[in-house]
């Protein structure tokens, strides 16, 4: 009677982890700055799927990888945000508690199925000055194993990151304005774009939190309207 073939458990978790970054590293980069009237998230997507979308009033999502798996996470986030809101207040959902509902779905995947999930996602929610508890922008990455890190200023997911992350270390400051935000996420995003000094508009996905806007925080930004952004 042959032996069972045995790998230890260390070496299964060193493979999924190789198998999930490899996957991940395939894909752009998505970038998200805290500028002076909110938070932007930016990536650059020349195709009519998008890497970014709404979650709730304050709260927005972005995710890198294989599609079909953060898009899936998207739309559970989204129900599980309308729950709360619905079970108790509008005000009482938190990009908190998102991150971490997120955080131990992704890990469970990556400890008891046979293939992680090939995802990282950046949950952001912008500030209300008007809220008691949710004055603070908030800014949280969920990545394969379900490790969960909040961050404040910027964080990038996917792709490039290290070099994306160096130079935003670099060129970043506090309280921009949306057009040199835009700017410099546009500039960050060209250094992984093969080369490339930047990104045209038309394949960018930009969309923007804005503390300033009454109810629904976020908005998403035409091709035309990011140009005269990044002109100005």
């Amino acid at each position: 009677m042959s032996l069972p073939f045995y790998v230890s458990p260390e070496q299964v978790m060193q493979d999924k982890a190789e198998y999930a970054r490899k996957g991940i590293g395939r894909g752009k980069s998505s970038i998200t700055l805290e500028y002076a009237g909110g938070i932007v998230l930016m990536a650059e997507n020349p195709s009519s799927l998008s890497k970014i979308g709404e979650i709730y009033d304050r709260i927005a999502f972005a995710g890198v990888g294989k599609f079909s798996e953060f898009d899936q996470l998207r739309k559970i986030g989204f129900r599980h945000a309308g729950t709360q809101g619905y079970q108790y207040s509008r005000d009482d959902v938190r990009g908190r508690g998102l991150a971490n509902a997120y955080s131990q779905a992704i890990g469970d995947a990556f400890t008891r199925e046979l293939k992680p999930l090939e995802v990282e996602l950046i949950v952001a929610e912008v500030g209300d000055p008007g809220l008691v508890g949710h004055e603070q922008d908030e800014i949280y990455r969920i990545q394969y194993d379900g490790s969960i890190s909040d961050h404040r200023n910027f964080c990038v997911i996917g792709g490039s990151e290290e070099e994306l992350r160096s130079h935003l270390s670099a060129n970043y400051r506090a309280d921009l304005p949306l057009g040199d935000a835009l700017r410099l996420g546009r500039a960050a995003l060209g250094r992984a774009n093969d080369g490339k000094a930047s990104v045209n508009p038309e394949n960018l996905e930009v969309c923007i939190l804005e503390k300033a806007r009454i109810g629904r925080k976020f908005r998403r930004l035409d091709a035309d309207e990011l140009r005269q952004h990044l002109s100005g």
